[in-house]
């Protein structure tokens, strides 16, 4: 917290005492302090957690209800500019902020002002949240929901290679599962992208559970995370699997056995801090 620049954004996790992850977040100044961008279905859990260290210290936790969306395109950096004219990957503007999350990706936490102005352009163009989860995955970002809280670690998130986490910080919940995980090398997972076209769409709302094959058999291969679905079938998904797989080692979703899946690993090296 105190190392983070007003113009600049971290990830980071806040663990339980076993080192298991409860969320990922973006944090990021604000005009009135700090905000954690995250899922929402992970805040409730996240915030009474927070709040019990609220009574410590002169500080408010709450849920923002701002708007947030995402810009996105080669015009993106340019909209931005336009809209927040001050410097830096993190900007401030009449009560909203842009937050920069890779070349041509922003988002918006913005108040009802600007979100009024923005629905009246006929020039923008709005899609669907979709989009932003495609390049999420695409560039190897960890999404953390409910489902999946108090399930891994950080590094199993791939954080350690995404500046997420500090290894000289001071004390703090699971550090001693997070650090014994990088000094003894004890970590056994990783993020990476599964990709491939099923022979036939997968509905909205289904459970999407994926193998690998294991000689002649199949078991699950990992945790989804996220997954992406284009209009010709081919399915993007972000999984936590094994660290040591074979590249050429074959995927399927267990609901559709003829279907397969190819492994990538993220766009980053993994063992970066």
């Amino acid at each position: 917290m105190v190392s983070l620049e007003p113009q600049q954004s971290t990830l980071g996790a806040h663990c339980d005492a076993k080192g298991k992850v409860w969320s990922i977040f973006r944090l990021f100044h604000t005009e009135q302090g700090y905000a954690m961008f995250q899922p929402q279905s992970a805040i409730v859990q996240e915030l009474a957690e927070l709040k019990k260290y609220a009574v410590f210290s002169k500080v408010e936790f709450t849920q923002s209800d701002k708007a947030c969306f995402g810009v996105l395109g080669e015009q993106a950096s340019a909209w931005v500019e336009q809209h927040f004219p001050a410097g830096g990957d993190v900007r401030q503007h009449n009560g909203s902020t842009a937050v920069r999350v890779s070349e041509n990706r922003w988002f918006v936490l913005a108040d009802a002002e600007l979100i009024s102005a923005l629905q009246s352009q006929d020039s923008l163009t709005w899609v669907q949240e979709a989009l932003w989860t495609k390049f999420d995955i695409e560039q190897g970002l960890p999404t953390l929901t409910d489902a999946m809280q108090s399930q891994h670690i950080p590094q199993a998130f791939n954080l350690q290679a995404l500046d997420g986490i500090s290894f000289s910080k001071g004390c703090y919940t699971g550090q001693e599962t997070v650090a014994r995980a990088k000094y003894r090398g004890i970590n056994k997972r990783m993020l990476a992208t599964l990709k491939g076209t099923l022979p036939a769409p997968v509905a909205n709302g289904d459970e999407i559970v994926i193998e690998r094959s294991v000689g002649e058999n199949w078991r699950k291969a990992g945790d989804v995370l996220a997954t992406f679905q284009y209009d010709d079938n081919t399915l993007l998904a972000s999984i936590i699997v094994n660290n040591n797989l074979d590249q050429d080692v074959e995927f399927r979703l267990s609901s559709q056995p003829e279907s397969r899946l190819s492994l990538a690993l993220p766009p980053y090296p993994l063992d970066e801090e």
